[in-house]
This record gives structure tokens, sequence and C-alpha cells, in this order.
């Protein structure tokens, strides 16, 4: 029907998610078409038996019994076409004055319907219906009046009984429409969250992955250089390759270590997902390691700002920078390299970390390139504090890692 609203056609899943927006709901409101049968069931038994009064003695006496049906009857299908279902009902109340039939007690049917449409259509038809059930009163009443059967009072508390009911449906509706919008709303607030924390398991996942690529990219090359290295002495100097053993098996069980702090995050439950991450006091240790497995690392460190504080991510950025840019080196700078200086400089506002080597420069899809996992978690740490990275050759040869990063976490 033109002009109504889709409220008009609810499906019996819309009552039921309707009803249970209420924390109680009682039988009857779950099974709301048998209370219509009921009403219906009711109102023609009880019309029934004293109808015949009403109807004139020329007309056939199941009249007014058949008008009763007319008037009853279509409210069963209020709830899927309240506009009908008034027209119905209206046309059986016109007819029933034609036949010059008084008012029946089945006449209260056209009150439901017009609550019923109020609380179902859009505001302009459903007055207009209670305005044509008004002027079908006015008629049907005026026999009565003219007998003085019926006073101007008792005509006017008839109207306001129709405006009553109108007004019922049309507050029944904006109630239904707040829940529909508290609903809406509901569902709106569950889908952001739902994408909140599909985004947040998605950075989160990509943290632990760079993380994971760092430790294992690093800890890998230096357990296969020194392993290279124990293989190529164990028969001429026994003592040096049992030294670069040791030397695996340290960086080896820090490897293992890392990785179950890290895995620890998914699993927080167990020992280790609290252990502290590491940073620039562990920096010594890295270099050891490097040193130890044949790249000439040489390391220091510029406190201009007096005190070491930093933020915990911020410790780890530049832990993480330095080692995967000593893990380039290592794989890139070739077997020439002599010399690999790590600084860190410390000013007032910012950290900066400064790697180069004089090896044999970038190549093409190496460690000079960006598409690698390593560069590119690189360049999100950088870019997750706000800070600055930059990479490439070096003028006299070698490659040239710098980066700058706040000292504050970035919002």
């Amino acid at each position: 029907m033109d002009g109504l609203t889709p409220r008009g056609d609810r499906s019996r899943a819309d009552e039921s998610a309707e009803v249970g927006l209420h924390q109680r709901t009682t039988w009857f409101q779950q099974h709301p078409r048998f209370v219509d049968l009921v009403v219906v069931l009711l109102v023609f038994t009880y019309n029934l038996p004293i109808q015949f009064g009403s109807v004139p003695d020329r007309l056939w006496p199941g009249t007014g019994v058949m008008l009763s049906v007319g008037l009853c009857g279509p409210f069963l299908l209020r709830r899927r076409y309240p506009l009908a279902v008034f027209a119905a009902s209206q046309l059986v109340a016109f007819v029933q004055i034609l036949l010059g039939v008084e008012l029946l007690v089945a006449d209260v049917m056209l009150l439901l319907a017009v609550y019923n449409l109020a609380a179902r259509a859009r505001s302009y038809i459903s007055a207009g219906s209670a305005l044509v059930l008004i002027g079908w009163l006015l008629m049907a009443v005026m026999p009565a009046m003219t007998r003085d059967h019926l006073s101007i009072g008792d005509v006017g508390v008839l109207v306001a009984v129709i405006v009553w009911a109108w007004t019922w449906g049309r507050l029944v509706q904006t109630r239904r429409s707040y829940i529909d919008s508290l609903c809406e709303r509901a569902e709106q607030l569950e889908r952001e969250k739902s994408a909140e924390a599909a985004i947040a398991a998605s950075t989160e996942r990509t943290r632990i992955a760079r993380e994971i690529h760092d430790i294992v990219s690093h800890s890998l090359s230096v357990v296969v250089v020194m392993s290279d290295g124990a293989a190529r002495t164990i028969d001429t100097a026994p003592e040096q390759a049992k030294t670069a053993m040791l030397g695996v098996r340290d960086t080896g069980r820090t490897a293992l270590a890392d990785m179950r702090r890290m895995l620890g995050v998914l699993r927080g439950g167990e020992p280790g997902s609290h252990a502290p991450q590491p940073g620039i006091a562990q920096l010594d240790r890295l270099v050891e390691d490097s040193v130890a497995a044949g790249l000439p690392v040489s390391f220091a460190v510029d406190n201009q700002a007096g005190t070491w504080e930093t933020p915990a991510s911020v410790d780890l950025a530049v832990f993480r920078i330095v080692q995967e840019a000593l893990t380039n080196a290592r794989r890139h700078a070739g077997p020439d390299v002599t010399r690999v200086d790590v600084r860190i400089r410390q000013r007032e506002d910012a950290i900066e970390v400064s790697i180069t080597d004089d090896g044999k420069g970038p190549v093409k899809g190496q460690h000079g390139a960006s598409t690698g996992h390593g560069m590119i978690g690189m360049h999100e740490r950088i870019a997750a504090h706000g800070g600055t990275l930059r990479t490439g050759a070096r003028p006299g040869g070698g490659f040239e890692v710098f980066a700058s990063l706040p000292k504050e976490d970035q919002p």
C-alpha cells in the first residue's frame, strides 16, 4: 500500500525480534496473532445474542451476523494489511448505515482498526482514517439523536474515544521507532567493535610477524656464519671451532628465548609472555655476536641529553633497526668489508641511529632495495613512531642506514 511504512508489512520474525528487546515477555506477547484471534472471537461472541435488537424487522434475520463477520473478520489480517483491514471494516460499517442497522457491539472493531493503522502507517493516512470514522459515527448516531437516545455530550465522548485510539496508536509507533533505532545503533556499535577488533588483531599479527622476522633472520645468519667458520677450522684449530660452536649455542638459545617471548603474546598464560623486550642496553651483546660471527663492528653512544630515558617502544625500535642493519651488512656487504660502524646519538627530543659499512654497496634486489621484509619492517617501525629513515649507498662506497626517532611515542 502506498504511504505505508515498512512496519505495515512486518513479518513474524520482525515481531519476534522486537519482543526480544524486552527482558521480560509474556506468552501473549510472544503469540500476537493468537491474541488477535481471541479479541475477534470475544467481540463476535458478545455481539451475537444482542445484535438482533439493532436489525430492522424488514431485513433478513441473519443480516446482523453477516455484518458482525464483516466487521470482525478482517481484523485477523491487521498486522500484514493494516490499511486494507480498516478499509474493509469501514466499508461494512457504511453498508450497515445504508441498511438502517443501528450501532452494534462489533462496531468497536473500527476503533481497533484505527489504532492499528495509527501504529503502523504514516500519520496522514491514519489521521485520514480517524476523520472518516468520525464522519461515519456522526452519520450513524443521527437517528438516535433525533429520538433523544443520545446527547451531544455522548457523541463528544465517542469522538474523544476515536481521537484517543488514534493518539495511542501514534505513541506505539513512536516507541517502536525508538526501539528500532536503538537496535540499529546497537548493531552498528557491534559492527564497529568487530571491525576495531579485526584491525587490532591484524596490527598485532603484523607486529609479531615483524618481530619474528627480525629475530629469525638475524639469529640464523649468525648461526650459519659461525657454523661455516667452525666447519672450516675444526681440524686445524679445534679450540677456535669450539668457541664458534659455543657462540652458535648461545645465539640459538637467545633466539629461542625471544621466540618464546613473542609467542607468549599469543599464549598470555604461559611463563615468559611478560618478559622484557630487548632495547638499547642489549646492543652491546648484539655487537659482540656480530663480531664473533666475523663482522668487524664498532659501537659508540653519544648521549647529549645527559640522561637516558626513552619509551620502551622506541627502545625496541632502535634495537631492531640495528639488528636488521647488521644482518643486511653480514649478508650483502661482501667479504671485503673492513668496517661497520654503529652509532647511537641521543638528543633532547630524538634518538639518531647510524649504521655504515665500507662494503661493496647496494645491489639492486638485495640490501639496497626496499622490497625485502626486513627493510619494509624497518620503514614500518620508523613510520609508527613518526620518525625518518634514510638508506642507500654512501658517496665513498658501502651502505648507510640512518634513522631518527622522536623520544616520545606518537599518539
